[in-house]
């Protein structure tokens, strides 16, 4: 049979100069996608004082991170509606609708007011506009890797596609690099502003004075997003210069277009088959070790060791310069001994390095708060007042003295161990040799003993060697501006990070190329989609809030990782028992049908 155009018929070749274009076309347009996804993840913490006022910290925090998880959540979703629809209408025009979503909703983050302005409307419309970010992004993937995929030569399919992975990953560096630009020039060239409570009154500390905060947390947080709107209409000038995929435009001609791709996708065991497997034996753990990598080693630095926000971000944004180069090598490396190796062999060195890895980063960034979890803490309670403390609705009220000692201690990064007491016994805590009784938050006095609790906590932690007061830390990693990391402890900082991001490289690199090779042409935008954004978006988005919740409720830092360690462990077994391997030598073009 005669296709209709040379490429089609010859995919060993080497490209053509106007296939380079269309792929680097295709890759530039997503990295401003992944920017404008992202940049709610970067600025989580900040968001969340904004937003979600009215809660204590420790849940402020927590739903903060689940509402940046919420875009994830419906990633599916925008997974089965725009794959439906580019493998009806085309990839071209699903391209657009998607980068039009994603701008328009990033853009009006900028503008919406807080909590104090618009009270509880505010916070639901910030979620729903990242679930319409969710929904965007689960329709461009899917759409980026079929495109470029169906471009490139069969024997190049790992390497160009990897130009793909490589953006959301740059697309998280060009955020950080924007963030820390205007969060410089604003807190320069701004005062500080005070902090509002969600009547919009003034905080005042136990001085009587106003308490304070950065002209960036403040205001300055809105820039990146508002300046998404210049991203917005060169991705869209991009998407525009782009043509139709060639295998989709075959297929057209030869009328073997699908007229239900979903049903077809998933209405089958045999098609249905494929998406599970896919799912629980490659993008789960692909997942979990990419925002490992990535999103919770930035929280758990920020968050868990205290370095300070503006370092952390610096410390990050080297270790992806360093890294990204990762994404290229083993996407093409797969090209020549398969896809399913890489992406099982980084699953699987996470799990066996993700614990001595994240204790050495407690150790490099803050040597304070390392040495003072020598110290033992034992947390004596009745079992029955201990509750898992995962609140995802921001509504429960955790008035037990255990509940209440653990929270205090994993807000302070404390280590500790629990022990059985009595049914009926008022929880209490042991810093070394020193007994601090706890109370109960619905006793009449719950004030006077919170303040009593947590000076005693906090005098007993001190002398512990705990760094309670930040200012007398003087072993914290800090960067001073974004070239400031010559220094033994912040060289090896960005390289235990280096390393976690080329894990992130191992599974992501090949991962596009493998989705694509295990579908026909005719449902391949629908097919690779949803186990794609399953995997990404609830194995991958849920973890930072989950591992949050777990450590919280052991009493340990580092037992979050459990949750990518078992969830990358059942990929591996899973993946090597029955993800087909060789896909990288198969014709894409031959299986339309």
């Amino acid at each position: 049979m005669a296709y209709a155009t040379p490429d089609v018929r010859d995919r060993s070749r080497p490209m053509t100069r106007e296939e380079k274009k269309v792929i680097l076309a295709s890759s530039a347009g997503t990295i401003f996608e992944w920017y404008d996804f992202y940049l709610y993840g970067s600025l989580a913490a900040i968001i969340g004082a904004q937003f979600f006022t009215p809660f204590p910290e420790a849940t402020r925090n927590v739903f903060a991170l689940l509402a940046f998880a919420a875009g994830f959540i419906v990633r599916p979703f925008g997974a089965l509606v725009f794959g439906s629809l580019g493998d009806l209408i085309g990839r071209k025009y699903t391209f657009l609708m998607t980068i039009v979503i994603m701008g328009v909703s990033t853009f009006i983050v900028g503008l919406l007011p807080n909590y104090y302005s618009w009270g509880i409307a505010a916070p639901i419309i910030l979620i729903a506009l990242r679930m319409l970010q969710g929904l965007a992004l689960g329709g461009e993937y899917g759409g980026a890797a079929v495109y470029v995929a169906e471009h490139a030569p069969q024997n190049q399919r790992g390497y160009f596609t990897a130009f793909i992975q490589t953006t959301a990953t740059l697309g998280l560096l060009l955020s950080l690099v924007v963030i820390l630009m205007v969060q410089g020039y604003v807190n320069g060239n701004y005062p500080d502003q005070p902090v509002l409570d969600a009547a919009g009154v003034a905080v005042v500390g136990a001085d009587g004075s106003p308490v304070m905060q950065k002209a960036f947390n403040a205001w300055g947080w809105r820039i990146p997003f508002l300046g998404s709107i210049i991203l917005l209409i060169v991705s869209l000038y991009i998407r525009m210069q782009m043509n139709e995929s060639p295998a989709f435009k075959k297929m057209k001609e030869e009328g073997n277009a699908s007229k239900a791709p979903m049903r077809e996708a998933f209405g089958n065991w045999t098609n249905g088959k494929i998406a599970l497997i896919a799912l629980l034996g490659l993008t789960a753990g692909q997942a979990v070790v990419w925002y490992s990598g990535q999103f919770y080693a930035l929280f758990f630095v920020q968050n868990v060791i205290k370095v300070d926000s503006f370092s952390a971000n610096v410390f990050v944004a080297w270790s992806l310069i360093l890294g990204t180069y990762g994404f290229i090598f083993f996407g093409k490396l797969s090209d020549r001994i398969g896809r399913k190796p890489i992406i099982l062999g980084g699953c699987l060195l996470a799990a066996i390095t993700y614990f001595p890895v994240f204790g050495f980063l407690t150790k490099t960034a803050n040597p304070m708060l390392y040495h003072a979890h020598q110290t033992e803490i034992v947390v004596t309670a009745d079992p029955a007042d201990c509750s898992f403390q995962f609140n995802p609705v921001g509504t429960a009220k955790f008035t037990n003295s255990c509940d209440i000692a653990k929270a205090a201690l994993t807000a302070r990064s404390a280590n500790s161990e629990t022990d059985a007491a009595p049914a009926g016994t008022l929880a209490s805590v042991k810093v070394g040799e020193t007994v601090i009784a706890g109370y109960s938050g619905a006793a009449a006095d719950a004030a006077d003993q919170k303040a009593r609790f947590d000076k005693e906590l906090n005098d007993a932690l001190t002398a512990a060697g705990y760094p309670i007061n930040a200012a007398d830390n003087t072993t914290v990693a800090k960067a001073q501006h974004f070239f400031d990391i010559f220094s033994g402890q912040k060289i090896t900082i960005v390289l235990i990070l280096t390393y976690l991001i080329i894990l992130v490289t191992m599974v992501y690199g090949p991962i596009a190329a493998m989705l694509v090779e295990l579908y026909p042409t005719r449902i391949r935008y629908s097919g690779l989609s949803l186990p794609y954004h399953i995997g990404n978006g609830w194995f991958g988005g849920l973890l930072p809030a989950t591992a949050f919740a777990i450590s919280a409720q052991s009493g340990d830092i580092y037992a979050g990782l459990w949750y990518a360690i078992v969830i990358a462990l059942m990929t591996v077994v899973i993946g090597a028992l029955f993800v087909p391997g060789g896909t990288h030598k198969k014709d894409i073009f031959a299986d339309s049908k």
